[in-house]
């Protein structure tokens, strides 16, 4: 699987909440219109740090309880890892982190859209994460 690191410079256009959290994520291009426009699916438990580093431990379906949460929209993905066996780790330009730990159980986590790969974290997690390509530079002609 690929990390997806074109979702660094992503900005959070909606949030959701039912037994998932979904946040969905675009990125302009001023020639295509979108060069990201993606969903990413939480399904599991999560951590959110906010900008002062205070720690929420958040389940989906949980009501109002994500909250936090809500606080993302609007902000601008800065980095984006993937650890062990697909861990996510966000962070945004605000200083806000997002953490999705792999889950023994069920799925933790998923992406998908346009300008990413499709991505599933299945129970137990996933192996093999590779960096994604680097993206050709555009030459004006």
């Amino acid at each position: 699987m690929r990390v997806p690191s074109p979702l660094a410079g992503c900005r959070v256009d909606r949030t959701a909440f039912d037994y998932q959290v979904r946040l969905s994520l675009s990125a302009p291009d001023p020639d295509d219109g979108y060069h990201v426009g993606a969903e990413l699916v939480i399904e599991t438990p999560f951590l959110l740090f906010d900008p002062n580093g205070q720690r929420h431990e958040l389940q989906p379906g949980t009501g109002a309880s994500l909250a936090p949460v809500l606080d993302l929209f609007g902000q601008t993905i800065s980095s984006v890892e993937v650890r062990g066996k697909g861990a996510l780790h966000l962070t945004f330009e605000s200083g806000t982190e997002l953490h999705i730990d792999p889950d023994h159980t069920y799925e933790s986590w998923h992406l998908t859209g346009i300008g990413v790969e499709p991505i599933t974290v299945g129970p137990g997690g996933e192996t093999d994460w590779q960096p994604s390509p680097q993206s050709e530079p555009r030459h004006s002609g």
